[in-house]
């Protein structure tokens, strides 16, 4: 006897269906831009986030690297990346200058380090406070 490998039938949720039909419908459309639509990867990855990002971008023929990306960064929030962003604090004369630096680690946007010199020290608790995403 003879025996057939035959595909197993996955289901596929609706949801995954649904962004799976929008995802074509903008790949149909010949006046696209090139890069796909921000609501679209928001969606991709809300429901990445439920449904994992392998089975999401095999699904809806995402890059892989592209969504994880997009999920470790927050995408479903519509924000995006955060670029690196210099703040200058005013200098303080000082006959004896002390220095200090400071280093904190976002776990999720990256590194904020401070370095001051001089005897009188900014609010550094408001600074990294806003950093960590907090209220002044």
């Amino acid at each position: 006897m003879e025996s057939k490998n035959l595909p197993i039938p996955v289901e596929i949720p609706s949801e995954i269906g649904e962004l799976s039909r929008q995802i074509e419908q903008w790949r149909s459309d010949p006046s696209r831009g090139r890069r796909i639509p921000e609501p679209l990867w928001i969606s991709a990855v809300k429901i990445a986030r439920n449904y994992g990002a392998c089975r999401v971008a095999r699904c809806l023929r995402l890059d892989y690297y592209s969504l994880k990306e997009r999920m470790r960064c927050g995408a479903e929030t519509g924000r995006p990346k955060q670029k690196t962003v210099f703040i200058e604090l005013p200098a303080f004369p000082s006959a004896a200058v002390p220095e200090c630096s400071i280093e904190v680690e976002h776990p999720r946007s990256g590194r904020l380090r401070i370095h001051v010199k001089g005897t009188a020290l900014p609010d550094l608790a408001s600074i990294t406070r806003v950093f960590c995403g907090g209220k002044k």
